[in-house]
């Protein structure tokens, strides 16, 4: 399935590294979320790429938006990632796959060691109204969203 601009964002129910459960329809009517996917935790660019986020964390809040990282990493793995970063957003896990695969961002290889079912870093913007305002899936993990567009996005929505 392919999610782009225009389409209702699937709603879904994750548990964050807290292990208390989140779902994108919280969000309704009230923020805009930045559904960030990303590969693995620990790896150099997911690492700088989610700490780029944090280090312009006040961009989103002032743009009322709801920032969240996604991979299929376990909750206690995405725990420790975000505790030694100081991530001050929620990662959500997405162990069994399905939230990435809704999305169109689940990878069914992952090189260099041909690991099967990995989520591809890839960034949507959902609106108050449920709406995709932005979707951006990356083939290559080496690269990162369009953070100039999703910040231009963002403020178009605030």
């Amino acid at each position: 399935m392919t999610i782009k601009q225009g389409d209702k964002a699937p709603d879904f129910t994750l548990y964050n590294s807290d292990k208390q459960q989140q779902s994108l329809s919280d969000f309704a009517g009230k923020k805009n979320v930045l559904l960030l996917f990303f590969p693995q935790a620990f790896t150099g660019v997911c690492t700088k790429e989610l700490c780029a986020v944090r280090d312009d964390i006040g961009k989103y809040d002032n743009a009322k938006t709801q920032v969240f990282g996604i991979s299929v990493d376990s909750v206690f793995t995405l725990a420790k990632f975000k505790e030694e970063q100081q991530y001050n957003y929620p990662l959500l896990s997405d162990f069994n796959k399905e939230v990435s695969e809704l999305y169109g961002s689940l990878y069914e290889s992952f090189s260099p060691m041909d690991m099967k079912g990995v989520s591809k870093r890839s960034a949507f913007i959902i609106d108050k109204q449920g709406i995709v305002q932005y979707a951006e899936v990356l083939e290559s993990a080496g690269d990162v969203p369009d953070f100039a567009a999703i910040d231009q996005k963002l403020e178009e929505l605030a």
